[in-house]
């Protein structure tokens, strides 16, 4: 199924968090219970409609990879696989 954002959402695949620390500590299962605050960009909107009736360019692509408010996005599953939906204006970094 592809799905298409209208006006300026974004459509992201959640980073998968980590079941043990860069230092050896395993984390419980509890962890994984948070919300992800980052992602790849899976599809794009057109773009936010401004009052002069043009469309404001999307600032992120495909392919991106985005840090986003954490309780701002919409969970969706998609052929068993979790998806976030959100406004670009809820995303505030872009990981370079």
């Amino acid at each position: 199924m592809n799905l298409k954002p209208l006006a300026n959402n974004v459509l992201v695949k959640p980073f998968k968090k980590e079941d043990m620390t860069k230092s050896g500590i395993v984390l419980p299962d509890t962890s994984d219970k948070e919300r992800p605050e980052k992602g790849e960009v899976i599809a794009i909107g057109a773009g936010r409609l401004l009052d002069n009736g043009q469309l404001a360019p999307m600032t992120v692509k495909v392919g991106d990879k985005v840090m986003f408010k954490k309780y701002s996005p919409d969970e969706i599953k998609i052929d068993d696989e979790d998806y976030l939906v959100l406004s670009e204006s809820d995303i505030i970094a872009i990981i370079e």
